[in-house]
């Protein structure tokens, strides 16, 4: 049985003035838009800039979503993305302070760790706070990727690493990691979730939550509950999707949190400004009108209700 529920992920995006200034009526907004249709959420993973922010932004956005996350059935989590263990901690020990309970953590991307190192940084980090749940955020910038045997030590020595982010890898990952490492809840994307639920219980990050929520829960609904006809069809809906929406963008080679922005707009919150920290680029207003344009004139049926 897996240490954490299962549930749909969805990150909420950091938004900039022209002078990088942040938002904060903006943002506050957009978190409860997101908390409109879930309640599992978190902030600064990379598509939220949690790898560009400065700590006096780090703290004020933490301030602002413990603010507004507060209520009954809602269950957020805050990402710790950064070079070194002690920036971890310096990170972790604030929003620990100010209340949250739930964080994601990257392992350091300077070095890949090896086994040993890779033990002592989840001791390390989850240790300090036993009473705290962790999400490995498991992706190729750390520079090592973990795979269910991997898993199998950590699961054994860190009973408050509770679940794992894999949207990439494919299906022999996401089956692998299903079978052999059940006992962490893995959230896994549109790609991977459906095969994922062929071997077990899975949870879903999702990328485009933002953007065409009744979708998104339909197809975790139908993977969920083994109704694999329409979930097969919703999966290959999203893929079409992407094809026709995010592909053409991807020549430009932005950061996730470029693409992110404009799903979050697509998804009926045209406040969110597409720029990034710097040095990364957003997308152009053009881009995005482009892209709303063909969202609205092929997928009618996705648009947020």
């Amino acid at each position: 049985m897996a240490r954490y529920p299962q549930a749909i992920l969805v990150s909420c995006e950091v938004p900039w003035d022209e002078n990088e200034n942040l938002l904060e009526d903006v943002f506050r907004r957009e978190i409860r838009h997101t908390l409109a249709h879930y309640n599992h959420l978190y902030i600064f993973g990379t598509a939220g800039e949690g790898h560009a922010v400065n700590t006096a932004q780090f703290r004020r956005i933490v301030d602002i979503f413990y603010e507004e996350t507060r209520g009954e059935d809602v269950h957020p989590m805050v990402g710790l993305i950064a070079l070194s263990t002690p920036t971890v901690m310096e990170k972790l020990d604030y929003a620990y302070s100010v209340g949250f309970r739930m964080f994601q953590v990257a392992l350091p991307p300077w070095g890949a760790l090896n086994d040993d190192e890779l033990m002592t940084f989840f001791q390390d980090v989850c240790g300090a706070y036993p009473d705290a749940n962790f999400l490995h955020y498991n992706l190729p910038r750390a520079g090592r990727v973990l795979e269910s045997a991997d898993y199998r030590p950590l699961i054994d020595a860190i009973p408050n690493l509770v679940a794992t982010k894999n949207t990439g890898g494919g299906m022999e990952r996401a089956a692998s990691l299903v079978r052999d490492a059940g006992e962490l809840q893995h959230f896994l994307g549109e790609a991977n979730f459906v095969h994922g639920c062929l071997y077990g219980e899975c949870s879903m990050l999702s990328s485009w939550g933002p953007t065409t929520p009744h979708k998104v829960k339909a197809l975790f609904e139908a993977g969920r509950s083994g109704d694999l006809a329409t979930a097969v069809r919703l999966q290959h809906g999203f893929r079409d999707l992407g094809a026709a929406l995010i592909s053409p963008l991807r020549g430009d080679n932005r950061m996730d949190g470029a693409y992110d922005k404009v799903l979050v707009r697509l998804g009926g919150f045209e406040e969110m400004p597409l720029r990034l920290l710097s040095p990364y680029k957003g997308f152009s207003e053009a881009q995005y009108q482009s892209c709303k344009q063909l969202f609205h004139e092929q997928f009618a049926d996705w648009v947020a209700h």
